[in-house]
């Protein structure tokens, strides 16, 4: 029987911890309560709506959040001296800024100005190489988000295939690394694939695990995969049906739902477990900041 991985219920249970845990450890120790940043540039609809979902997140857990919209047509100067003063803000624990930027603005260069001890979207290089070694630091939200459901749903995936569609510094590439970890949950042995691998069904027929972001909505079908296997779908596709905009993922989720032994929805998987590692990484930046 197919068994749906709830990413809602579990980021809300996770919430509940944290607000204990900022009850316990922040407020009566009387410490400040946790504070993010954000830093919107130009009005994309999906980034605007994934920013305001954070902030909303913020104030059901008990976390003070503050937003920095700039425009689209700013310049990079300007914006390295919104994250300068953020990085020197000993109120502000933590801080993301919100991708994509805009062409004119290097998005290395961007990453790389942000303080690692406040990266808590976890793409700072020392944050993402610490990662690689097995070491303490930020995790990427969406692979924190996917290891900690993997985890609290008790699936075991030592020993297990477990095949990446997409490598993003975001999804693909964090997550590999920690489904291979020499830790729990880890010891999975991972084939990541993309765009440019020719025949990818060869690779998720053999798959115990599919975790996929490529950006193709219903790009896994029912023939691509084994009976039983367990799939992640991370895609995020804004279609219009009967005159609706509406989100599907990158999985044809009624065509393979059957064959499966546990799935993820969209909306209402990864998604919510990614806004939700957010704030577990920028309450563990607060307990830090002396």
């Amino acid at each position: 029987m197919t068994k749906l991985l709830d990413g809602n219920q579990l980021a809300l249970k996770i919430r509940e911890e944290i607000s204990k845990e900022i009850e316990e450890k922040i407020i009566n120790k009387k410490r400040r309560i946790p504070h993010l940043g954000i830093i919107l540039m130009g009005n994309n609809d999906s980034s605007i709506t994934y920013v305001n979902s954070k902030i909303k997140e913020c104030k059901k857990t008990g976390i003070k959040s503050t937003l920095i919209h700039l425009s689209s047509s700013i310049s990079e100067n300007i914006l390295l001296k919104e994250i300068k003063k953020m990085n020197l803000n000993p109120l502000i624990d933590g801080f993301i800024v919100q991708l994509p930027l805009g062409k004119h603005i290097n998005q290395e260069k961007i990453i790389l100005s942000i303080d690692p001890k406040k990266d808590v979207d976890g793409f700072h290089p020392e944050n993402f190489g610490k990662m690689a070694l097995g070491m303490k630091s930020f995790f990427p939200a969406t692979a924190l988000g996917i290891i900690t459901m993997l985890e609290r749903n008790k699936i075991d995936i030592s020993g297990k295939h477990s095949v990446i569609i997409g490598r993003s510094r975001i999804v693909g590439t964090p997550i590999s690394i920690l489904m291979s970890r020499k830790a729990y949950p880890g010891n999975s042995t991972v084939t990541i694939t993309h765009s440019k691998t020719p025949n990818i069904e060869s690779f998720t027929k053999q798959a115990d695990i599919i975790i996929v972001a490529i950006g193709i909505p219903k790009f896994i079908k029912s023939n691509m995969i084994k009976k039983g296997s367990i799939i992640i779908d991370v895609g995020i596709n804004n279609i219009k049906n009967n005159n609706k905009n509406i989100l599907i993922g990158d999985v044809d989720f009624h065509n393979v739902y059957e064959k499966v032994s546990y799935i993820t929805p969209v909306p209402g998987g990864v998604g919510p477990m990614t806004r939700i590692m957010l704030l577990k990484n920028t309450l563990k930046a607060a307990l830090k900041n002396k």
